[in-house]
């Protein structure tokens, strides 16, 4: 029986395959409710907090996939099972394409039927847990964030390995956050209790990186004072996440294809055999495929981490996740830096969304984390962000100005030399002038803002100076 009461929607236009169904799942502890066609099973969604949706194929009114399809509007997360005569499955494949959870074929087994919807709504509960953690914004952990349509669908492949303990490789570009899906799939799994140690093969020398993951025996080699226990051996019937998995030399490979064959290795300089039960998980933002034709990767460990993987969209790809991903990132550093800030105005954030971030969501996460500490307003602006993403999305003409401006730049003060003070006050005022110009991006208006003094002012300075700019403005 369950201890916690779940809702199950069961739809079809059979009272009997009804009666039955709501039997079977009540006795397992469920709650129940019924529709008898796709439109009233559309309203029930649209009514009821349902965890799991079992849908006939074929009803009156609405098709069950027409039906589906209301009812992931209404529910994106919502785990429907499809119910299909022999024959018709082809109907319910279809509905998998668009996002379904699974099928059963009439007649079906009951123990079967039990273990989907059980794991239907595990998978409920993890995505909701990935996803609802984050909206409060108040806290300074890392966590994943996004309700994209792409990273729905990464939460779905998270919650259906994280009851097993099979490899899982994450494959991702840079900057996409493997390491916190990482974590995500571990915090779910059956050894959340136990270890978990995050090795990044690209940080570690190779000549480290075996005594770091199997561990070595004193004197093994020149430094090796005491014995060291390895990360296999520390992380035992935990989970080891290696990142970067492919700059780990052809000669480490072969030891960790051992391990995950065998769940054997020897510390370096000892015979000794050790045995750990060990998940690993993997990660690699480079094409492993070419890496194997290329002789740089070996193909029998390839195929051993391959099992399942699961891989992180770039954030060009989900661009609708971005204020989403600003308020968090705001938050997160107004919070560490003590900071009023509460989000960035439009015009920061239509640059957010014009921008194709090659460095994903850790340049993002840079770019609003400096801005939170260069802002004493309460929106991040466009005069807040960095210069390489404000040159972006300049034109020619405003590079070009950019590019007269540091010419007119000229050498401020020599550290060794002693300058007549009418002589160094001329020299502090020309370069604040510069600076400001830049800042500004040439704009006088704001540029005489920040000096204090007027705009008219500032032109007269800058013809006493011979500071030529393209700008009038």
């Amino acid at each position: 029986m369950q201890l916690n009461k779940y809702t199950v929607m069961v739809a079809d236009d059979e009272r009997n395959v009804r009666v039955l169904l709501k039997e079977i799942l009540e006795d397992d502890g469920y709650e129940v409710i019924v529709a008898e066609d796709g439109e009233k099973a559309v309203n029930t969604v649209s009514k009821y907090n349902i965890d799991c949706a079992l849908l006939d194929v074929r009803m009156p009114v609405l098709d069950g996939l027409e039906a589906f399809l209301k009812i992931k509007e209404i529910s994106p997360d919502l785990p429907v099972i499809f119910l299909t005569a022999y024959g018709s499955s082809d109907l319910a494949i279809k509905a998998m394409k668009k996002g379904a959870y699974d099928y059963l074929t009439k007649p079906f087994d009951v123990e079967e039927l039990k273990i989907k919807v059980k794991k239907a709504i595990d998978l409920r509960k993890i995505t909701l847990s990935i996803k609802n953690k984050k909206r409060t914004f108040d806290y300074t952990e890392d966590e994943i964030i996004g309700d994209s349509l792409a990273m729905q669908e990464v939460y779905k492949e998270v919650g259906r390995v994280t009851g097993s303990d099979a490899t899982v490789l994450l494959r991702g570009e840079s900057g996409t956050g493997k390491e916190l899906f990482a974590k995500a799939i571990y915090l779910h799994s059956n050894r959340k209790d136990k270890p978990f140690i995050i090795v990044n093969c690209a940080a570690i020398p190779e000549s480290l990186l075996e005594s770091e993951l199997f561990g070595h025996e004193k004197g093994a080699f020149t430094d090796a004072i005491s014995r060291h226990i390895g990360k296999f051996e520390a992380a035992s019937n935990g989970t080891i996440f290696l990142d970067e998995i492919e700059d780990m030399s052809l000669n480490l490979q072969s030891k960790l294809l051992r391990v995950l064959q065998e769940k054997t290795f020897n510390r370096v300089g000892s015979t000794e055999t050790i045995t750990s039960d060990v998940r690993v998980i993997a990660a690699t933002n480079r094409n492993l495929e070419e890496l194997v034709k290329n002789g740089e990767f070996r193909e029998d460990l390839y195929y051993r981490l391959n099992v399942v993987t699961i891989t992180i969209p770039p954030l060009r790809d989900r661009k609708e996740d971005i204020p989403l991903l600003v308020s968090y990132f705001v938050a997160k550093y107004s919070k560490k830096y003590n900071k009023s800030a509460q989000g960035a105005d439009k015009e920061a954030l239509e640059m957010f969304m014009d921008y194709d971030w090659p460095g994903n969501v850790r340049e993002l996460e840079n770019v609003i984390a400096r801005g939170v500490i260069v802002t004493s307003a309460p929106f991040i602006t466009k005069e807040h962000l960095s210069k390489e993403l404000i040159d972006h999305f300049k034109t020619e003409e405003e590079k070009n100005e950019s590019i007269n401006i540091e010419k007119t730049h000229s050498n401020v003060i020599e550290p060794d030399e002693v300058t007549p003070l009418p002589e160094l006050i001329e020299k502090i005022e020309r370069h604040e002038i510069l600076k400001a110009l830049e800042v500004s991006q040439g704009n006088k208006t704001k540029a005489a803002k920040m000096l204090g003094i007027s705009r008219k002012s500032l032109f007269n300075k800058l013809r006493h100076y011979n500071i030529i700019t393209n700008n009038g403005e």
